[in-house]
């Protein structure tokens, strides 16, 4: 499987659709769909019915996913694409493009063995 160019963790802008500018953080990335959960984006409402947990039942709000590629990694306020690059020590990150800041560890470095 590819690197996803956003983590579970990462503040992120979408960047199209009816959301467009909100900021949020990255609550689950689902790959099997191309999906992320927003903290705070694409939030809809519920009907629950009366339960253990709530006994009165009641409107629940909650978010939905959207697709991954309608957000990017925010960088000082602003959406920024991700670079990936390989270390001198092995170890591979994401870079955004806007500033060259560092956004992760992908791969940390490995010990060479020898054979």
């Amino acid at each position: 499987m590819a690197s996803s160019h956003v983590r579970k963790g990462d503040t992120v802008v979408v960047t199209s659709g009816d959301f467009k500018g909100q900021t949020g953080e990255v609550l689950r990335v689902i790959p099997k769909h191309s999906q992320v959960l927003v903290k705070g984006v694409n939030t809809v409402t519920r009907n629950v019915k009366p339960n253990r947990q709530q006994p009165q039942g009641g409107q629940v709000s909650k978010e939905m996913p959207i697709h991954i590629s309608k957000v990017s990694p925010s960088v000082d306020g602003k959406p920024s694409r991700v670079r990936f690059t390989v270390k001198s020590d092995g170890s591979k990150v994401r870079v955004a493009a806007r500033g060259g800041k560092e956004l992760g560890v992908i791969r940390s470095s490995k010990a060479k063995s020898k054979k």
